[in-house]
Parts: C-alpha cells; sequence; structure tokens
C-alpha cells in the first residue's frame, strides 16, 4: 500500500469515527437530558383507547377538546361489538369486531355532549355506553334539582 492510500484510509477510518461519536451523542436540547414533553398527536389526530367490555366501554381519555380523535375500539369481551359516537358532530359508527379484534374510528369533535355506545344486539341498554364532553361544556346530570327558597 502506498503512502497516499494509507493517508486516505487513515482519514476515512476517522472520518467514520468522529460520525460515529458525533451520532451517540444525539441533538440534544441544551439541558443535558432529552424531552420530557410528549411528543404532539400525529397529523393533528389524538389517539384515544376504547375498551369494549361485555358490557362496559371505558376510554383511556377523561377530558376532550374539539379536534380530530381516532377512537381505537379493541373488543376485550366474549360478544361482537362496535363504537358509536353520537352528538353535535354528528354521528359516527365503527365496523362490528370480533372478540380479541380492533377497528380505528377517525371523528371529528365539536363542543358539547356525546353519547358513546355500543350500537349492537341492545348492548347500550345492557349499560355499554358513556358520555363524553367536548371543550368545557357540561355534561348533563340526572340528579333532581336541588330544592331552594323559591320565590
Amino acid at each position: 500500500m502506498t503512502t497516499r492510500t494509507r493517508n486516505r484510509v487513515a482519514l476515512g477510518l476517522a472520518a467514520g469515527g468522529l460520525t460515529a461519536v458525533l451520532a451517540a451523542c444525539g441533538g440534544g436540547d441544551g439541558d443535558g437530558g432529552g424531552s420530557t414533553t410528549p411528543p404532539p398527536a400525529q397529523n393533528g389526530v389524538t389517539k384515544v383507547d376504547a375498551d369494549l367490555a361485555d358490557f362496559r366501554i371505558t376510554l383511556s381519555e377523561k377530558t376532550f377538546e374539539p379536534g380530530v380523535y381516532d377512537f381505537v375500539a379493541k373488543n376485550t369481551g366474549g360478544h361482537d361489538h362496535a363504537l358509536e359516537i353520537e352528538g353535535p358532530g354528528g354521528e359516527n359508527r365503527s365496523e362490528t369486531v370480533e372478540p380479541g379484534a380492533s377497528t380505528t374510528l377517525r371523528v371529528t369533535l365539536k363542543s358539547g355532549t356525546y353519547e358513546v355506545y355500543c350500537p349492537v344486539d341492545g348492548h347500550k341498554d345492557q349499560g355499554m355506553k358513556t358520555e363524553i364532553t367536548v371543550g368545557g361544556a357540561e355534561a348533563p346530570t340526572n340528579e333532581p334539582p336541588s330544592p331552594g327558597t323559591g320565590y
């Protein structure tokens, strides 16, 4: 090997080593650690997990703001289920899924109260329902009005 070839090989190895060191250091944000802020919703869409069991619905989120949501409905029960979301943004229904399967329902939520339920075979009447409030609007209550002093 000639001296010129050795120098080129050495330069190539040095450049490769420097690249590896820089890659290992990462981009950093100047505070010596990684970012603790969760990543933004992908493409402006917020993911919500919806557990569809026999006979209840459990959502991973409790508060909602107007926007686009992907409700990932996973059937953890023993019967076929689906997810329906009905309110100011319209009525949206997922496909029906077998036990163990899942589906995604994309919904644009506007401010207001929505009913979330399973539309399959009377499951809603068996308690497979919940409500969500979007944008700070108050959810209706089933409590009787408190007695007042009247006029």
